[in-house]
């Protein structure tokens, strides 16, 4: 990023905060207590809740140590229930702003009437309760979308079978079954071995034939989650299993795990290509680094995962973040494969993650190449998912 457009984030992050802060202030203290002592401990509890939500937000942003995750999780749940109250909120601001005007407009219809000023024939004591009752149905709201999500993002994950369909597959390859996995997010005393271990069985119970996994697999160093990691070595793949890096592998110690993934019988691609043979027929799997390693002297290096290819052969391609999908289509990919989106996890936020990254979960088209985009297995801050549900993904590649 430059610095204007690191400027323009900042300021942006500022404002929207900022007009939160001050929504949730004005609903949940000012319009449901009255001046006095009662207003003053309502405004320190509410300082002290919103340094809270800053706290977790500044913690889930910058602070990548599995140690850290493990302390804050608890806390980043307010995060979330901090999302859906100044959503809630803002809903109930909209509708208590329409009947304002509708009041206004029949006020100015009444004889004498001026459409002007607030009805002054509302009761203090009941617009008192009624916004009470407001801020109270916002607050169950936020916490009933939160422990939903908690749910949804926390239960056994279901396999989701995809089928593909491809213009340029060999038919060798008709028919082959490929589990994309991504974004696990393995955490010291969160996510670890009987989490991994539950995910390979649900594999292994699809019965594939090649295994990818694209990136974020962990948050934290081998020697905290090597063991984390051990079930991946009982995935079965008879094509092959491959892994390329996403932007957690990078704070997490990327080259640590790139040295022990293998152990494990995964092979890393990082701005490499591999040839899978089947029935005769051969494709190419492409791997590429994350662009956080640009930070590292690394990143994705299209020249090198493309050069000397032969262009009629199909090319899978493993990119963590679709945000590149662009580019390798036009090196002439047929399939790409990414993760890093989680479906937005907490709606509505997708739509924010969909202008960034172009694109947010399940297939989609760029240029000639098919793309799709798992939600991922994880999760990242929060551990909640609104209306991205993850999933482990079964997908099965069809000649067109």
């Amino acid at each position: 990023m430059t610095v204007v457009v690191v400027l323009l984030v900042v300021v942006g992050a500022v404002v929207v905060l900022g007009g939160a802060a001050v929504l949730a202030r004005q609903r949940l203290v000012v319009a449901t207590t009255e001046p006095g002592p009662g207003r003053d401990r309502a405004s320190r509890a509410f300082l002290v809740a919103g340094l809270v939500v800053l706290g977790a937000l500044a913690v889930s942003v910058g602070g990548h140590s599995s140690d850290l995750a493990a302390r804050v999780r608890p806390i980043s749940v307010v995060l979330a229930v901090a999302l859906y109250l100044v959503l809630a909120l803002a809903v109930l601001e909209v509708g208590r702003l329409a009947l304002g005007l509708t009041g206004r407009w029949r006020s100015a219809r009444r004889p004498g009437g001026d459409g002007v000023g607030p009805d002054e024939s509302v009761d203090p004591a009941r617009r008192l309760a009624l916004a009470r009752l407001a801020a109270g149905g916002a607050g169950a709201a936020a916490i009933g979308a939160t422990a939903f999500g908690y749910r949804q993002a926390n239960r056994p994950i279901p396999p989701k079978h995809v089928t593909v369909d491809l213009a340029r597959l060999p038919t060798g390859f008709d028919g082959v079954r490929v589990a994309l996995l991504a974004d696990v997010h393995l955490t010291r005393g969160l996510r670890e071995r009987g989490f991994m271990a539950e995910v390979v069985d649900t594999v292994n119970a699809e019965g594939v034939d090649l295994a990818v996994l694209v990136g974020d697999l962990v948050d934290g160093s081998v020697a905290d989650l090597g063991a984390a990691a051990a079930p991946l070595a009982d995935l079965e793949a008879p094509l092959g299993r491959f892994f390329a890096t996403g932007n957690h592998e990078y704070y997490s110690g990327a080259e640590e795990w790139v040295a022990h993934l293998p152990t494990l019988g995964w092979t890393v691609l990082r701005n490499e290509r591999v040839e899978l043979r089947r029935a005769g027929h051969v494709v190419d799997v492409v791997g590429l680094d994350d662009v956080e390693g640009e930070r590292h002297g690394v990143g994705p290096d299209l020249d090198a995962g493309f050069g000397g290819r032969d262009l009629d052969r199909f090319a899978l391609v493993l990119a963590h973040q679709p945000v590149l999908a662009a580019d390798v289509a036009a090196r002439g990919a047929d399939l790409v494969l990414s993760g890093h989106t989680h479906g937005g996890q907490l709606w509505p936020l997708g739509s924010l993650v969909r202008a960034q990254q172009g694109h947010l979960a399940g297939l989609g088209r760029e240029g000639d190449a098919v793309v799709y985009v798992t939600r991922g297995v994880g999760t990242w801050g929060p551990p909640v998912r609104v209306a991205a549900p993850p999933e482990v993904t079964i997908l099965t590649l069809r000649r067109a």
